[in-house]
């Protein structure tokens, strides 16, 4: 079961979705690319663009999980000089009416120091934290050091994880469960993989939580698809390409489309 409050923002906009028989939209981008106005005005438009939630990636320097778009856009980002502490800067002083659940990998975090980034975190405004690459049980030192702030620590489940694995990262998970659709990195996909209604009604057996798709999402027809199988679908490398072609508006305006999508697939 889930040790989120349930008063937390990821808690209570999933139960408004729920309620509402609507499939969340999670949107990905990667703080400071193309630019640090850019990602503000992505998070003061993401709600109105039917967002539901946001992923507010912090660049890092070896972004193994990603594919070339995103490893793109966080050297970019490096490149222009953001860091950690200017990416929650971003995130305080837009104050999005969409939850924002931070992204990172874990050497940032650990440079920080757990307990204080959870904090630093939390305090700008996050609703939850996704680690890429923290596995459950591999350090507790640094989940308790998580933990510490409150702030929900949304698990990743792999496809290729056996049964009791799945169980125990679930079990783990807060917030939501974030199912990786396919192997391999982030990046778009031509096709959905046809093992995912099976994975999703898998994953139901295990977990009260919502379940949310993401990896290789890159039109409105897989979102379609993809939100009729599971309570939501993220979106990462598409958006991060149109942040890189048009910024915000380019991205947000793509979004509403995969909104009246998503609205028009229940």
């Amino acid at each position: 079961m889930s040790d989120a409050p349930p008063d937390g923002a990821l808690a209570a906009r999933w139960a408004e979705l729920r309620a509402a028989g609507r499939p969340a939209l999670v949107a990905y981008l990667t703080a400071g690319h193309p630019e640090p106005a850019e990602t503000a005005a992505f998070l003061g438009g993401a709600a109105a663009a039917g967002v539901d939630f946001v992923e507010l990636g912090l660049p890092f320097s070896d972004p193994v999980a990603d594919g070339p778009t995103i490893q793109a856009s966080s050297h970019a980002a490096l490149a222009g000089g953001m860091t950690l502490p200017r990416a929650l800067d971003l995130l305080a002083g837009a104050r999005p009416a969409t939850p924002v659940i931070v992204f990172s990998y874990l050497n940032p975090i650990l440079a920080r120091g757990p307990a204080r980034f959870a904090r630093e975190a939390r305090a700008a405004g996050a609703a939850g934290l996704l680690v890429t690459d923290l596995p459950v049980g591999a350090d507790a030192a640094v989940e308790s050091g998580l933990a510490a702030a409150g702030l929900p620590l949304v698990r990743l489940v792999a496809p290729t994880s056996p049964p009791e694995r799945q169980r125990a990262i679930v079990a783990r998970s807060q917030g939501f469960v974030y199912l990786v659709s396919r192997l391999g990195v982030t990046g778009e996909s031509a096709t959905l993989s046809a093992a995912l209604g099976p994975q999703v009604a898998a994953l139901r057996t295990m977990t009260p939580l919502p379940i949310a798709v993401g990896f290789g999402i890159a039109s409105e027809p897989q979102a379609a698809a993809a939100a009729r199988l599971a309570d939501g679908i993220v979106i990462g490398s598409a958006v991060v390409a149109r942040m890189g072609r048009g910024g915000a508006a380019a991205a947000l305006a793509w979004l509403r489309k995969v909104r009246r999508a998503l609205d028009e697939s229940r």
